[in-house]
């Protein structure tokens, strides 16, 4: 009898902590806090260290690294020339930039933030990012396009790969395969880190300039966000196009909830749309309004929190012939992470 309370009390417990982990699961994103930076300088991406409680943004000449326990500033990785991207070695000590003004991989010390080589890559690499199955680091150079190959243990580019346009952000599949959308082309390429070759070239149909890529592994699917405002889910084996859901505008990156199944898009027009990909149907279930200028984020799977970072903008300047398009400068002090959550 005692035996038989305790299984069907374990079997309530059980069946309680389900229902309350699908409603945590079910509840709308919400901005939690607002971390105000400050600093001079532009923005890219952005990359979170979960481990290390860590947040990694390229600012233009440096990489600023902030708490996400606090929302403090740490410290920089400086002296470079005009950052993109971040990538993370799973030693836990090591980090790499895309230094793209600097034509370089910048290999950094995550403890003590100092330099401690510089690669010569292609023509102003863009997309970084690390593959655990052969211990290399991919540069994605969007003026050569082409793809630098980095042996982390060398730190030797051993291979260079010609792309057929000009590559933006990449996802890796953890076996092996990587991904990269091809913004001028409109396309997904297939990497083999392996024997170092492209393997397929698939077309992203109603999918204008390709940013950012997450992937979900286990469900062989991409996520490209597309400036039609669709997401493109993509088929990793096949490169069928699955869905094209709707989102916000002015998309520059990605992001995965392996637990959940949802993925995410950060746009400009400072909305971040939650798509659910937990069946075919690929519904947007939330547009959650951030602020202008929040293109780009980075997701903590451990925490499920989104970063977007953000900033203020006063009036751009005249057009002159060597800068038609100017940009308006941003406003001194105003740089700032958005924390949401649930």
């Amino acid at each position: 009898m005692i035996s038989r309370n305790r299984i069907l009390a374990s079997i309530a417990l059980l069946f309680t902590l389900f229902t309350l982990g699908r409603a945590i699961a079910q509840q709308p994103y919400h901005i939690i806090d607002r971390w105000k930076i400050g600093g001079d300088g532009g923005w890219d991406y952005l990359l979170a260290d979960p481990p290390a409680h860590k947040l990694y943004i390229t600012r233009g000449a440096r990489v600023d690294v902030v708490d996400t326990q606090s929302g403090k500033l740490l410290g920089s990785i400086s002296g470079l020339h005009g950052t993109h991207g971040i990538a993370l070695d799973p030693d836990g000590k090591t980090g790499y930039i895309s230094d793209g003004g600097g034509n370089a991989v910048v290999v950094f010390d995550r403890n003590t933030y100092a330099t401690l080589a510089t690669i010569p890559v292609g023509t102003n690499p863009d997309a970084i990012i690390y593959e655990p199955a052969t211990k290399t680091v991919w540069a994605f150079n969007g003026r050569s396009k082409n793809a630098s190959v980095v042996d982390a243990t060398s730190r030797k580019v051993v291979a260079t790969i010609a792309l057929p346009g000009k590559p933006e952000f990449a996802a890796v599949d953890g076996t092996g395969l990587l991904y990269d959308n091809s913004e001028d082309t409109n396309q997904i390429v297939r990497l083999d880190a392996h024997t170092n070759t492209l393997t397929a070239t698939w077309n992203l149909k109603g999918c204008d300039s390709p940013s950012g890529l997450a992937i979900d592994s286990a469900g062989s699917r991409l996520f490209a966000v597309c400036d039609a405002k669709v997401m493109a889910v993509v088929d990793t084996k096949t490169g069928a196009m699955l869905s094209t859901p709707a989102i916000c505008n002015g998309p520059d990156a990605a992001g995965w909830d392996p637990t959940h199944k949802l993925a995410f898009a950060s746009c400009g027009d400072g909305n971040l749309a939650v798509v659910d990909a937990s069946n075919s149907a690929y519904k947007t279930i939330q547009t959650l309004p951030t602020q202008k200028s929040g293109r780009t984020m980075a997701y903590d799977a451990t925490t499920d929190r989104v970063y977007v970072v953000v900033a203020e903008f006063g009036t751009a300047p005249a057009a002159t012939p060597e800068n038609p398009r100017p940009r308006p400068p941003i406003v001194p002090g105003s740089f700032t992470v958005i924390v949401i959550g649930r």
